[in-house]
């Protein structure tokens, strides 16, 4: 039985972003703030600024102006942006190599800085440098089954490490120390600082797109096999049951207590407190999900949406309403760590006593007594 966790909303449409100029395509998104940098096939990026409005019936939609665009100067497509906003700057990847721009002028950094010979990059957001003026990134090198990480400062690029992967990896995701790599034939776990390396499962990259991304602490998510999402931690164990996606997902993101999937025809939505899929969303030829700061954004090849998340609050509301009790007192308790202790205290309070009546009507008295309780 669905929920209603989250609404599709326009962001930018496809006439703002393109035009008349069909041939060209969303390659890779990114959102810092109210920042939005759209990256194309046709090697332009474009800067929005995004404006949440909420109308008095309560209902969220988004403005976005166009600041600016700028062409990168070749024919190959920007693959990938990441915003480091304490350095104001911008990292875009195209034609393997990550440049540094400014993120209000889209302009290269004077001095040129930039990483060569890169397949992917993925950001430390548990940096362990310690230093606020510089962002760790760790590459996929061009050279065969090695990955580098860097340091990147406001105007220079510095290399700090390179380590060899046991196959060619293609996809990865960091925390501290760790990395967390898809390779050609399996997920492992590696620490860059110690080299020592676990085995997570075995995953065929060939057949499917892995994914793998960080969603907390020393925690990762990962495309299984059997179209299951899978939990690791650091440890390679995993804490938490996994969810079943469709055998075809392109693209996870985490908004608690949901994660939410990406395949051919729908975005999914599975709690994972209970692990059961709350809610399905129709949504055709999507090829990108990515979450920012708590923002869920999902993209075709020519427009922007963003799921907007119903209060909690009133998603538990709904499931008392339809008699689920069980799920209501689930979502309550995972909505802990959202809602501030006292306000969390008198709002738990009031649902026990919801759930009491409605066992209660039900004439599962033992159950009601202990709620009432």
């Amino acid at each position: 039985m669905s929920v209603k966790a989250f609404k599709l909303v326009s962001a930018v449409e496809r006439e703002m972003l393109m035009g008349d100029k069909n041939y060209m395509n969303i390659e890779c998104i990114e959102c810092c703030g109210k920042n939005l940098y759209i990256g194309t096939n046709d090697c332009f990026i474009y800067h929005f600024l995004l404006d949440e409005k909420i109308s008095t019936a309560g209902k969220i939609t988004f403005a976005a102006t166009k600041q600016l665009h700028k062409y990168l100067g070749l024919k190959k497509p920007v693959s990938e942006l990441k915003a480091a906003s304490a350095l104001t700057r911008l990292l875009v990847l195209c034609d393997n190599t990550i440049t540094l721009v400014n993120m209000m002028n889209l302009e290269p950094v004077p001095t040129g800085a930039r990483i060569k010979g890169a397949v992917t990059f993925a950001v430390n957001e548990n940096p362990v440098s310690g230093d606020p003026f510089c962002v760790e990134v760790c590459i996929i090198s061009v050279k065969r089954r090695t990955i580098q990480m860097f340091m990147v400062f406001e105007d220079r690029v510095q290399i700090v490490k390179e380590v060899f992967t046991p196959e060619q990896p293609c996809a990865v995701a960091v925390d501290g120390y760790y990395l967390c790599l898809a390779l050609t034939t399996q997920y492992i776990i590696l620490n860059y600082n110690t080299g020592v390396s676990q085995d997570l499962f075995p995953y065929c990259s060939e057949e499917k797109r892995p994914i793998v991304k960080r969603i907390g602490r020393q925690e990762f998510l990962l495309a299984g096999p059997g179209g299951l999402g899978m939990f690791a931690t650091v440890d390679g164990i995993s804490q938490r049951a996994p969810v079943h996606w469709s055998e075809n997902v392109i693209g996870a993101a985490l908004c608690f207590p949901y994660v939410v999937a990406l395949d051919d025809e729908f975005i999914t939505v599975h709690s994972m407190l209970d692990q059961q899929q709350k809610q399905t969303l129709p949504f055709k030829e999507g090829h990108i999900l990515q979450d920012f700061e708590g923002k869920v954004i999902v993209a075709t090849n020519k427009g922007v949406y963003i799921l907007v998340p119903l209060p909690l609050e009133k998603q538990i509301q709904d499931l008392l309403a339809s008699h689920r009790v069980e799920e209501a007192l689930v979502l309550a308790k995972g909505a802990r760590r959202n809602i501030p202790k006292e306000k969390f205290q008198v709002m738990y309070k009031r649902i026990l006593q919801q759930a009491g009546f409605i066992q209660f009507a039900q004439l599962q008295f033992l159950e009601a007594k202990e709620l009432f309780r």
